[in-house]
C-alpha cells in the first residue's frame, strides 16, 4: 500500500523541482547590455523599457553600457554570458546585421550565438542638409551630386548613416564622398556649419536644428513615410530611388541556450513595455517607433537584413572606424 502511494506521488515529486526552477526566474536583477554611450537612441529606448519590464518580472532591470567596436564588445559579452535570462542585449542593426560583414574577425555569429526575443524599435533617420544649401528635395541633391560630387557625413564608418549614403550612391550612380565622424554630436556641428554637404542622421538629433532654421530635413530613410513625421517624404519617392530603404532598428536578444519558459517570460515583459501607451509616446517624442515582434519574425528579419547589407558593405570599402 505504501509502495503504491509512493509510486503514485512520484510524478509530482519529480515535477516539483522543475516547477520551482521556472518559478524562480528571475532570481536576481537582470542586466540589459547596451553597446553605446548613455543618452543615445539605443540607451534611451532601454531606459524607457526597463521600469515596465521590471514591474512585470518582479526584479530590477539594470542598464549597463559597454561601448566600443560598433556594439561588438557588448554583443560578445552577452554571447559569453550564462544562458539563464539574467543578461540580455539591446542590439542594433550594426551589431546584428552589418558587423558580420564589416568586421572580418568577429568571435561570434549573431544568428547562431544569440536568441531573438523581440524587435524593439525603429530609429527614424533623415536626410538633412545645411540651411544655406539651395536643395529642397532629394532629387535636387542627386542632380547637384551628378554635376559635382558632394560630401556626406556619418557618425561612423559602416554605420547606418554611412550605408544609407552608399546606398544612394549605388542606386543613383553617384560618387559622393563619405566623411566619417566619431559620434553624432561632431557630425551635426559640421553639418550645421556646412563642412559636409548632407548627412543621413537620426531625426531626434537633427530635429531641434531644423526647428531653429540651421538645418533642412529633406526625407526619411524608411521605405515609406513615417507616422512620426508624416509631412516629410521618403527617399523612395524620388524617381529612380523607389527601392531605397534604410531602416535603423534595435532588438532584444539573449544568449544561445536560454530555456523556452524564460524566453517566453522575457518576451511578455518586453512586449508589455513596448505596447504601454506612455512608453510608446515617450519613444515617439524622440522620433523612435516601438516595433515589438515575435521571436520568429525577428530571426527572419535579422537574416534578411544581413543578406541585404552585405553587398553594400563590401562595395563601399568600409572598414571599422
Amino acid at each position: 500500500m505504501l509502495r503504491r502511494s509512493l509510486l503514485a506521488a512520484a510524478p509530482t515529486l519529480l515535477a516539483a523541482p522543475a516547477v520551482r526552477a521556472q518559478a524562480a526566474f528571475p532570481s536576481r536583477p537582470i542586466r540589459l547590455i547596451v553597446g553605446f554611450s548613455p543618452g543615445g537612441t539605443t540607451d534611451v529606448a532601454a531606459r524607457l523599457m526597463a521600469p515596465k519590464m521590471q514591474a512585470v518580472l518582479g526584479q530590477s532591470v539594470v542598464i549597463e553600457n559597454r561601448t566600443g567596436a560598433g556594439g561588438n564588445i557588448a554583443t560578445d559579452h552577452v554571447v559569453r554570458s550564462a544562458p539563464d535570462g539574467h543578461t540580455l542585449l539591446l542590439g542594433t542593426i550594426g551589431a546584428l546585421a552589418i558587423n558580420p560583414t564589416l568586421y572580418g574577425n568577429l568571435t561570434f555569429d549573431p544568428q547562431t550565438d544569440l536568441t531573438p526575443i523581440t524587435r524593439v524599435a525603429m530609429i527614424l533617420n533623415v536626410l538633412a542638409v545645411p540651411a544655406d544649401r539651395p536643395w529642397r528635395s532629394v532629387a535636387e541633391v542627386v542632380a547637384a551630386s551628378k554635376a559635382n560630387p558632394l560630401t556626406f557625413g556619418s557618425s561612423g564608418s559602416g554605420g547606418a548613416g554611412h550605408l544609407a549614403g552608399e546606398q544612394l550612391n549605388r542606386m543613383a550612380g553617384l560618387n559622393n564622398i563619405h566623411v566619417p565622424y566619431r559620434g553624432g554630436g561632431s557630425l551635426i556641428t559640421d553639418l550645421i556649419t556646412g563642412k559636409v554637404d548632407f548627412a543621413f542622421t537620426p531625426a531626434s538629433g537633427a530635429g531641434p536644428h531644423v526647428e531653429a532654421g540651421r538645418l533642412r530635413m529633406l526625407a526619411v530613410t524608411t521605405r515609406e513615410r513615417s507616422r512620426l513625421l508624416p509631412e516629410v517624404p521618403a527617399v523612395s519617392e524620388t524617381p529612380g530611388l523607389s527601392e531605397f530603404d534604410m531602416a535603423d532598428w534595435s532588438a532584444l536578444m539573449a544568449p544561445r541556450g536560454v530555456p523556452a519558459p524564460i524566453l517566453q517570460a522575457l518576451h511578455r515583459a518586453a512586449t508589455a513595455a513596448l505596447t504601454d501607451e506612455e512608453i510608446v509616446a515617450a519613444l515617439a517624442r524622440r522620433q523612435i517607433e516601438a516595433t515589438p515582434s515575435s521571436p520568429e519574425d525577428l530571426a527572419a528579419f535579422i537574416r534578411a537584413e544581413t543578406t541585404k547589407w552585405a553587398p553594400i558593405v563590401r562595395a563601399s570599402g568600409a572598414t571599422p572606424g
